[in-house]
């Protein structure tokens, strides 16, 4: 505490630059081809997503199964088509799911330093405040004793 008792209150605001959003930081960084994996991800990793493929597949394997045999196009046991759809997806979704998950990791990032910024700031203002809390304290005994000095004489 003792560095903080030559830092004023206005040192403390002249020294610091202004903090800006995270979220605008992160943002202003992405290219376009960020903005598409963060889009595809966003989408791809929902319930909604998640839903289409599910009814997607048991739609496939039940016409395939139960369809008209002259109407199936992959009938069963083969499913091969549907193998190949789905490795497929798999293939191309898997690593844009990790470009996201990459580009999301970078936002935290630039939200963790903003944060650990503004507690920097934030205990050298509690280390100042409390430098003075301490000399007005010294100052009240101060003024206190020399009360009791004067009721004294």
């Amino acid at each position: 505490m003792k560095n903080a008792t030559t830092v004023s209150l206005q040192q403390i605001k002249d020294s610091h630059m202004p903090y800006r959003n995270a979220n605008i930081r992160h943002k202003e960084k992405l290219t376009r081809v960020d903005k598409l994996a963060l889009w595809i991800t966003t989408k791809v990793g929902s319930m909604g997503f998640f839903m289409l493929v599910f009814t997607w597949s048991a739609s496939w394997i039940v016409w395939n199964t139960m369809a008209p045999i002259h109407l199936r196009f992959d009938p069963y046991p083969a499913f091969v088509l549907w193998l190949i759809i789905s490795n497929m997806l798999q293939i191309f979704l898997m690593p844009l799911i990790m470009v996201g998950q990459n580009l999301q990791s970078r936002h935290s990032e630039i939200r963790a330093e903003e944060d650990y910024l503004i507690n920097k700031k934030a205990e050298l203002e509690i280390e100042t405040i409390l430098v003075h809390l301490e000399n007005q304290n010294k100052l009240i005994l101060q003024i206190l004793a020399h009360m009791e000095k004067e009721q004294k004489q």
